[in-house]
Parts: C-alpha cells; structure tokens; sequence
C-alpha cells in the first residue's frame, strides 16, 4: 500500500531532500510511504554465493515492513524522458545518504527515486542513533524495517511501485508514462546491489526478480552481501580494524538486461582480481585520479548535514581529492539510459594499469596510468590519488591532493593561459570519448582556473614558510 504525498512532521521536510529548490529547476519532489510484507530469501539446496557471481536463491519466508521513498520527477510530462532511476540509499554513516539532483537527472528528464530498504535507515545504528525514526518521530516514528534481509525485495516493491506496470491508486509519479526503471546503488549500496542482481534479478516476477531494465554500480568494491544474515553488525565509522578491500565476485555473465560498473581508482584496485570483460550486456568504467569521496561532494554532505541535523560537521580537508565525481557519473547514466532504451553502449573504456602484483602503476607525478582521463587527469595541476592522508576510516575513502610546485607548473603549460589551453583540449578529448558531457565543460574550466591559482598560492606559501 502507499501513503503520501508525505508532508509535515517536527522538521517539515523529507531527510537529506536537496538544498535547491527542484521546483525552480521544472521539477516535483515528494516522498510516500510503502507498506506491506517483504519476502526474504535463502540459498538453493547446493548453491553457493561463489566467484562467478550464478547465485540460485529461493523465497525462505516474509516480514512485515513499513518504509519510505523519495521522489523527484519533472512537473511537465512532456520533459520526461521515460526513465526511473531508483536509488538504494547508502547507510554507511548512519543515517541515509543520496544525491538525485544532478545535471543529467535535471536536464534530460529523469525521475528519480530515493529509496529506504534498510533497517540502519530506518532505525540507525544502537550507539547515536540518526536514523529516519530518531530524526522526526512525528513523521517517521511509526516506519520500520525487521532486517535487512528484507532490503532485496524492498527494492523490487519500490521499482514495482514507480514502473509501468503501477498501480496508479496513489501514483507516486503523477501520471507519467514510464518506459524503463534503472536500478543504481553506490559505494556499500552497490555491494548490496550485486547481490540483488547476482540472486534476486533471475527470479520469476511473482518472486521479486526482473524488476529492472538496468543497473548501475557506483563506487563498487567488488563484493556483494550475504543472502541471509545479511544485517549490519556495527558502525565502521568506529571500526578498529581496517576493512579488507577485495573483490570478491563477479556479476553474473548470464544477465538479460545491461549492467554497469562506474568505478573509481580507489574500487579499482579492490576490483582488480574480479575484473571481467565488457560484453553486449556489461561494461566497466575506471577513472584515474579520482577517488571515492570528492572535497566537492564532501561540502554537500556537509551541508545537508548542518542543514537536517543541526550541528556543523568537520570542514573537508584541503588535502583530500579535488575531482569532482558528479561529471562523471552523469556521463555513464546518460549511456546507460541510452542502452536500456534500446540505443547503443556505452563506449568501452581503458582501464587502470595494474602492476602483475594488483598495484597501480603511476606515472612521473604519481598520477594513476591507464583508465579514463578526465581533464583534471590528463591536465593536472596536482596529485591527485586514492592514497590517504590519514588511516582512518574516512581518510581511506577521501584519497589525496598535492598541488604541483611553480616549477613543475611552469614547465608543464608556462602560465595559466597556456595551461587552461590545455585543460580544454583534455575536456574535448573526454567528451569525444563519451565520459564528460558537453555542458560540464565550462564549470571544469572555470574550476581548472581555480585550481591552478590554487596550486601557485599554496606552494608559494609553502616556499615561503620553508
């Protein structure tokens, strides 16, 4: 059953909803809610979640649930562009983290749907608990999620509840005629995403399987989660022990729909020992340079927290990666929606170098070798990697960025002029190979300059200290 539109509650708004205004930009935002039974699932007599990513699963039972979704779709349907993203919120931290305001979500039409199916969302972790009930009990007091092994089928509903096929009683797309509904999961969501698409896509649709006509993986460490017992045992934010980031398993290589990995260089190199080729149904992205959290988004997420909780968090380091990921990301969704549509591919691209030991091969500067180039990687004004600064959890994830010296800046391009020539001709060599969007080459730009004017300050300074 869904509720909604959903509205009031002690904060009056929906958790993490965008900082803009969506209706200035041609858009409606609203959240419902999802009740009903969940099914959770075991593994087949004899199967295994082994390697080649062939899990065979079968319904084990049914839990009831009561859980939300966000939706951000164009006012005017003659803008829709046919196509659901449905998004598997990351719980990480805690508390639900998503990003569905994009340009490529914006321009080209999408609907977007932020999607609840954890317990940890819900209900947060024990110790400091952030999520949706502790946050706005007025609104989100009465939601709730037994475990999440019923987060699998929780999807399927969410999908089910925005595809063609919905039941339009409450209609949670106002109308819309969809064509297409792509599955995306990001970072510890995307692990949970390949279980789902290794086990549960196969299944009949009376079952839960074939709810999407996609997937995307973002960040993705190259492992999925368990079928059963999958819950969270604890928050790694405070974790002793450093993670071990391996990949585990493939995705499936008998899919009936495209699948896509949009990696990073940090997630390459955990996905190194389960790399597969690309095929009419799959492709693999690797960026260079870039890593898992970019100072960019990190000031968003820092925003919205101040915003819904109240408090200010840590400021970004200056140190961390400056390569924005949203460019990127938004370059795959267009192929993907392109390809789920009936179109072409996304173009195949290199990947990252790989030293026959599983290390990342670097050139002169320690910039990542191989892969995809976007500007700042093929024009740099300065390391950028996903080496950490620090050892701790978020350090791993935030990589580094070390600004070229004057000297190395002046052999490389002479001055800024001659470097921004530069950094536009590695912007159109990105779009003529499918991984930047034209309309993402001016904010680069503007932001190159930035950069370089950055680089000779700091290292002035630096220099002059030293």
């Amino acid at each position: 059953m869904i509720q909604g539109p959903v509205t009031g509650g002690a904060h009056g708004w929906a958790f993490n909803r965008p900082l803009i205004d969506l209706a200035a930009k041609g858009f409606v935002e609203q959240e419902f809610f999802l009740t009903g039974e969940a099914t959770t699932y075991a593994l087949a007599p004899g199967a295994e979640q082994g390697r080649d990513g062939r899990w065979r699963v079968e319904p084990k039972g049914k839990v009831p649930f009561k859980t939300r979704f966000l939706v951000y779709r164009p006012a005017d349907p003659a803008k829709f562009n046919g196509t659901v993203v449905v998004c598997w919120n990351n719980v990480t931290a805690g508390y639900e983290l998503f990003f569905g305001e994009g340009p490529e979500v914006l321009e080209e039409g999408y609907a977007y749907v932020c999607a609840t199916v954890q317990r940890v969302g819900v209900h947060g972790f024990e110790e400091n608990p952030q999520g949706l009930a502790a946050w706005d009990g007025d609104r989100y007091g009465d939601l709730s999620i037994p475990t999440d092994d019923a987060s699998y089928d929780i999807f399927s509903q969410v999908a089910r509840a925005v595809g063609p096929d919905r039941d339009r009683t409450v209609d949670p797309l106002g109308g819309l005629a969809v064509n297409k509904v792509i599955g995306l999961g990001a970072s510890q969501s995307a692990g949970r995403l390949s279980t789902y698409i290794n086990a549960v896509h196969p299944l009949p649709r009376e079952q839960g399987g074939h709810a999407f006509d996609g997937y995307m993986l973002q960040i993705y460490f190259g492992g999925g989660t368990a079928i059963e017992a999958s819950d969270r045992l604890g928050n790694p934010a405070t974790a002793t022990t450093r993670p071990a980031l391996r990949g585990a398993n493939l995705i499936r290589d008998d899919l009936d729909v495209p699948a896509m990995i949009v990696n990073t260089e940090l997630e390459a190199i955990s996905c190194w020992p389960v790399r597969q080729p690309d095929t009419e149904r799959f492709r693999t992205w690797e960026a260079a340079a870039l890593t898992h959290v970019s100072y960019q988004a990190q000031l968003t997420r820092n925003e919205k927290y101040q915003r819904d909780f109240g408090t200010t968090p840590s400021a970004p380091s200056e140190q961390m990666n400056r390569i924005y990921l949203q460019p990127f990301y938004d370059a795959a969704l267009h192929h993907l929606a392109r390809w789920v549509n009936g179109g072409a591919p996304p173009p195949s691209q290199p990947l990252i170098d790989f030293t026959s030991d599983g290390h990342v091969v670097r050139d002169a500067h320690g910039i990542a070798t191989g892969g995809i180039r976007l500007p700042q990687a093929a024009a740099p004004v300065a390391m950028n990697s996903s080496r950490p600064v620090s050892d701790d959890f978020s350090g791993r994830l935030r990589g580094s960025n070390k600004p070229f010296d004057a000297a190395t800046l002046d052999a490389l391009y002479g001055d800024e002029a001659g470097y921004l020539t530069r950094f536009r001709q590695a912007a159109a060599a990105a779009v003529e190979a499918g991984v930047l969007m034209p309309r993402d080459v001016e904010p680069a730009v503007a932001e190159a300059a930035l950069e370089y004017r950055r680089a000779r300050e700091l290292t002035a300074r630096e220099a002059a200290v030293g």
